[in-house]
């Protein structure tokens, strides 16, 4: 195996990450923007009002792309499984 090969497989390996991590933090993130621009309007600064919607959001996001999610780490691995063996001899 090349050091270009394990670079590749690495960096393929990375962006999934990168990806995965995106689509479950950003609503999230954009969910506690929200949150937070409406505690400053409002001066309410209850810790629930911040973290309760950002759960559900998070989660609701996990339902709804969790197929994809587990999809396209099980391509990941089906391809690294496939490439593997023809890398090593």
């Amino acid at each position: 195996m090349t050091p270009e090969q394990s670079v590749s497989l690495l960096g393929g390996a990375v962006n999934l990450v990168v990806m995965m991590v995106s689509v479950l933090v950003v609503p999230g993130l954009l969910v506690g923007l929200m949150v937070s621009i409406f505690q400053a309007a409002t001066q309410i600064q209850e810790q629930t009002l911040s973290f309760l919607p950002r759960l559900i959001v998070t989660l609701l996001t996990l339902i709804f792309t969790g197929h994809w999610l587990v999809a396209q780490l099980a391509a990941l691995f089906h391809d690294i499984f496939q490439k593997v063996p023809g890398m090593i001899g």
